[in-house]
């Protein structure tokens, strides 16, 4: 049984910094396309943050770049994401994603339950 399990959310000032992790079991994340994605109350999910299958190349909405970083660590098979001068329009849910193709998208195959975050201006 698969099972992704997102940790690290929570409740801080604008301008923090938190980390999301993300932790699989029943599969290895080396043989998926990884991402994150949120969905704030009211709208439907949306990519952040991702890292290709073959090439581990990184890639972000354009809301996110500079702010925050994607990586994996294939060896602990768990997938990070580090978000820096955090704003209140980053409230949200935030999911990490696994998908067999070559990059991961809202239409991943395996999806965690979500960690909340919360940015309080």
């Amino acid at each position: 049984q698969v099972q992704l399990i997102e940790s690290g959310g929570g409740s801080v000032q604008a301008g923090e910094s938190l980390t999301l992790s993300c932790a699989a079991s029943g599969l290895n994340f080396s043989d998926y396309a990884v991402g994150w994605f949120r969905q704030a109350p009211g709208k439907a999910r949306s990519f952040v943050a991702g890292n290709t299958l073959r090439f581990g190349i990184t890639y972000y909405t354009d809301s996110v770049k500079g702010r925050f970083t994607i990586s994996r660590d294939n060896a602990k098979n768990t997938v990070a994401l580090q978000m820096n001068d955090l704003k209140p329009e980053d409230t949200a849910v935030y999911f990490c994603g696994a998908e067999s193709g070559e990059v991961a998208t809202t239409e991943s195959d395996y999806w965690g339950q979500g960690t909340k975050v919360a940015v309080r201006s």
